[in-house]
């Protein structure tokens, strides 16, 4: 990778240009951040854990019937991927009520949403990622009505394959954060990460958090020790052996 080839830089990766026109490498990095990058710290081996947890987790959504814009895990924290035309949108599915939104809105703690609950939020932190309707999101010509009820019907999808893969090895998948972009042909495609970064992880005896979350709440020997049991959990020696991971 050369550093004239760097596309773009994020909290915690960097895209560069792949050897094909229409794919990219994604360098996961150690970098944990929050409060919209306020507060950054590096977190040895997290890069490691979640580039091969996303590799993993794509791969059972793409078993599921979603496309994700995962082509290969290169080697740990290097991954190859389509190049998309992102999508400025997250996409956050809650199956629990907790967090951001038991702030914002008068739901209790630990509260279940049947169905889920979708939230779609504009992706810029100049703006502080606003939460959006589908007005405000066609007005800003960000996607088409269409694309936001298939930015749904995706999201749903993935969640119903997440909440079964996590469950199977006790874990509660409480909530996560998804973004999509459109290939060379127009199509939707999940991309981006998902990983403890990008989820809201419990265990499912306990409750204890295994996720992101203990960073925001300033419990940072604690995470990448979480981290590490979602990938113990999640993560075979065969699977290891599968992603070229000695």
């Amino acid at each position: 990778m050369n550093s004239e080839k760097l596309l773009y830089e994020g909290k915690a990766k960097s895209v560069f240009q792949g050897e094909k026109d229409d794919e990219v490498i994604i360098k996961f990095r150690d970098d944990m951040t929050a409060g919209d990058g306020a507060r950054k710290e590096s977190m040895g081996q997290k890069g490691y854990l979640n580039s091969i947890l996303c590799a993993k987790i794509f791969e059972i959504i793409e078993e599921g019937g979603v496309k994700t814009q995962l082509i290969e895990l290169n080697e740990p924290c290097v991954m190859t991927a389509m190049k998309l035309d992102v999508i400025p949108i997250e996409v956050i599915v809650r199956n629990i009520a907790t967090g951001s939104i038991i702030r914002k809105f008068p739901f209790e703690d630990k509260t279940p949403f049947n169905p889920p609950l979708v939230q779609m939020d504009f992706k810029d932190d100049e703006f502080h990622d606003p939460m959006l309707n589908d007005d405000i999101a066609k007005a800003l010509g960000i996607a088409t009505q269409e694309e936001l009820d298939k930015l749904r019907e995706l999201a749903l999808k993935v969640n119903e394959i997440m909440k079964k893969m996590f469950k199977d090895i006790g874990i509660i998948l409480v909530d996560f954060k998804i973004e999509f972009g459109k290939d060379k042909d127009g199509n939707i495609i999940l991309g981006d990460e998902i990983s403890p970064d990008s989820c809201r992880l419990w265990d499912s005896e306990t409750l204890d958090m295994l996720d992101k979350e203990l960073f925001r709440q300033g419990k940072d020997d604690e995470v990448i020790d979480a981290y590490e049991e979602v990938f113990n959990r999640l993560v075979s020696d065969e699977d290891k052996a599968k992603f070229s991971i000695q």
